[in-house]
């Protein structure tokens, strides 16, 4: 499975900071890559050195204006609520706490499995 360590330290990083759910994530092998599940929701992951962020149906468009955002089109046709971020768009630390945060707020608010 090919997927950036250096971006996965990162992420672990930044919910290493979130005391009220570092406990929930769990890191998995999936989509190629891995994925960092939030009580048993898939909530980031990285593909090589992409970003794979689950914004939610609700926030899928506004995401994919962002710079650096497009299409999750990994099954050649596009999943509604998940979105690429190219690794040019999270360089900065802040910038990829920001979409970590998206991703939680969406994980969140769903049922815990």
């Amino acid at each position: 499975m090919a997927y950036d360590e250096g971006l996965a330290q990162r992420i672990r990083e930044i919910f290493e900071q979130q005391d009220n759910i570092a406990a929930e994530i769990i890191e998995k092998k999936m989509f190629g890559g891995l994925a960092f599940m939030l009580s048993g929701n898939m909530c980031v992951g990285i593909v090589d050195e992409t970003l794979m962020a689950r914004v939610g149906p609700e926030q899928y468009e506004d995401a994919l204006q962002h710079p650096h955002a497009r299409e999750m089109d990994f099954t050649g046709k596009p999943l509604k609520g998940f979105i690429y971020v190219d690794a040019e768009g999270i360089v900065d630390d802040s910038d990829l706490q920001e979409w970590i945060t998206r991703c939680m707020t969406f994980a969140d608010s769903l049922p815990a499995k």
